[in-house]
Order: structure tokens, then C-alpha cells, then sequence
């Protein structure tokens, strides 16, 4: 069997954490930053897991994470 690609933007987008689950960036972080407010910039900055209806998805395109 030939090797899979990886794609590499979604290799960009997470990351395994030491348990295997896979972590991401919250998104509404880049402009428009003014009208958000200060609690909720500080909380947008903390990484989250992927929700497990996405997971199966987001292993097909990183299959050697």
C-alpha cells in the first residue's frame, strides 16, 4: 500500500494532545477585535479539544499525527 498524504492545511490546524484526543484553536481571534470584549478575547486564546462528531473526519486528513 502507497503512503497517504497528509493535508497539510488541517496538519497546520491541530495537534494530539498525550491522551490521543486532538486539540484546535478557537476561531474570531484575527480582527475586529474591538467590540469583543475583554473576557471574551482572554477565553478565545485557550485552546479546545475537537468535538467527537469531527474527529473521524480530522483523522483521515492527519493519519500520522
Amino acid at each position: 500500500m502507497p503512503k497517504i498524504k497528509t493535508n497539510r492545511g488541517a496538519a497546520k490546524r491541530f495537534r494530539k494532545t498525550g491522551t490521543g484526543k486532538i486539540r484546535r484553536n478557537k476561531a474570531f481571534t484575527s480582527h475586529i477585535l474591538t467590540k469583543k470584549s475583554t473576557k471574551r478575547k482572554r477565553e478565545l486564546r485557550q485552546a479546545t479539544l475537537v468535538d467527537k462528531a469531527d474527529v473521524k473526519n480530522i483523522r483521515q486528513l492527519i493519519p500520522y499525527i
